[in-house]
């Protein structure tokens, strides 16, 4: 199973500010949802708390919410209590990959079993409070890389790119 990391993320690596998102990128939440459609999702609890009702579960993926709150419930979503939790209901449902959403504390806990990276890197540096943790891109080989603008709609220039994991054995 491919165990991805997508994630939005500004210069600086912000992720989030006061629990929501610094920016309003459409084109990147289409890109999210296009990607991670028919796939297991890993959220924290707060990321979960953070979707609005109306997107609660998130459609056409199996949630996978990771807490500590031993009687937390999520309709619709796969309540566990560790990365390794999660990351065993996703094999148990025969996942091919699934996608680790955030927020700052799962990446960091998913980031070291992880093959693959999906991160729109935005081209500004973002005031927040919560960010991606640091990669060492000489683990990674960038496999591709999409450009898209600023424009009407979208207030900073940005980039879809995927990185995948290198074999570090020689």
């Amino acid at each position: 199973m491919i165990i991805s990391l997508i994630a939005a993320l500004a210069k600086n690596r912000v992720i989030g500010k006061n629990n929501d998102l610094p920016w309003r990128l459409p084109d990147d939440m289409k890109y999210f949802m296009e990607t991670t459609k028919g796939h297991c999702v890993i959220m924290g609890r707060k990321n979960y708390d953070s979707l609005p009702h109306k997107f609660r579960p998130l459609a056409n993926r199996t949630n996978i919410v990771v807490t500590r709150q031993q009687n937390f419930e999520a309709a619709g979503c796969i309540v566990v209590h560790s990365i390794e939790d999660a990351l065993n209901v996703a094999r148990q449902q025969k996942e091919v990959e699934v996608f680790v959403m955030g927020g700052a504390e799962i990446y960091s806990q998913a980031l070291p079993v992880a093959n693959r990276l999906y991160l729109t890197e935005i081209d500004a540096e973002i005031d927040g409070d919560t960010f991606f943790p640091a990669v060492n891109h000489k683990d990674y080989k960038e496999i591709s890389r999409i450009n898209h603008n600023a424009d009407e709609k979208h207030r900073f220039a940005f980039d879809f790119v995927v990185y995948e994991k290198q074999n570090q054995l020689l």
